[in-house]
């Protein structure tokens, strides 16, 4: 497993990406003042993006299919843990963005080569409404306000 999206697994047999784009930012408030260098104040941490490029190739991989589940879990408007194979936490992250270029086509129209990018924004919410229903539950049970008796959780 390279990486893992919620319940999707970025492994060599669905979507393996080769190439990781992280861009971290940092807000600072610009003050202008007469005769001199504007000052700037830290306000905080900024927008934090990660994107996954890669190529599918469905003889191997599952092609198309993967995308759209990706797609799907975008649609849900969701945060979803992202955890990369070694168990590092990256924190909770939505899909903002999946692109897909499909070549070397088949009679049929089925691609032979699927490039694709999937791009994330990390949305680290206080709030556990705005997080993957299966990391609602794992936060519940984690804190302590677990509020549904275990046999009624879904996942």
């Amino acid at each position: 497993m390279l990486m893992a999206l919620g319940f999707f697994i970025f492994d060599l047999r669905s979507a393996p990406y080769e190439q990781l784009q992280r861009i971290s930012q940092w807000r600072h408030a610009e003050q202008q003042r007469t005769g001199a260098r504007p000052v700037y104040q830290y306000t905080g941490p900024g927008a934090d993006t990660i994107t996954l490029t890669g190529t599918l190739y469905p003889e191997i991989t599952s092609g198309r299919v993967t995308l759209d589940l990706l797609r799907t879990m975008a649609t849900d408007g969701k945060g979803w843990p992202l955890i990369e194979g070694t168990g590092r936490l990256y924190g909770f992250w939505a899909i903002t963005e999946v692109r897909e270029t499909s070549t070397h086509f088949m009679r049929d129209g089925i691609p032979q080569k699927i490039e694709f990018s999937v791009s994330l924004v990390r949305v680290d919410e206080s709030d556990p409404s705005l997080l993957g229903t299966a990391t609602n539950a794992a936060l519940e049970a984690a804190t302590g306000v677990l509020s549904k008796p275990l046999n009624r959780l879904r996942f």
